[in-house]
């Protein structure tokens, strides 16, 4: 790693990303087991694929494997562009009323 280097200053934004929860839970246990945010993970990690380069060595692939068990995480490379969402289950909800109207339920 290049700790000499001079920093680059950049421009984060706050994304709404959806994403498989168990992958979820071992970056954000990767991350606090590398003392790092999981923004820098992600970026870390994507900048090193972008540029056709592993993100980590050895050590941080057996803290990975480990975490995977953990959290119960069996997905692959492989199933990367083979999953799928469950149906969200049918809602059944009464009609919604406004502010003014529940309101005036809660007086009575």
């Amino acid at each position: 790693m290049m700790r000499d280097a001079p920093r680059r200053i950049v421009t984060r934004v706050q994304t709404g990303v959806r994403i498989e929860r168990r992958i979820l839970l071992v970056l954000k246990g990767l991350a606090g087991t590398l003392d790092l945010s999981l923004g820098d993970l992600l970026e870390g990690i994507v900048l090193h694929a972008f540029a056709g380069r592993t993100a980590f060595g050895a050590e941080t692939l057996a803290k990975i494997e480990a975490l995977k068990k953990v959290y119960g995480l069996d997905l692959s490379a492989e199933d990367s562009h083979r999953l799928t969402e469950r149906a969200a289950p049918s809602r059944r909800t009464a009609p919604r009323r406004n502010r003014k109207q529940a309101r005036g339920a809660a007086r009575r």
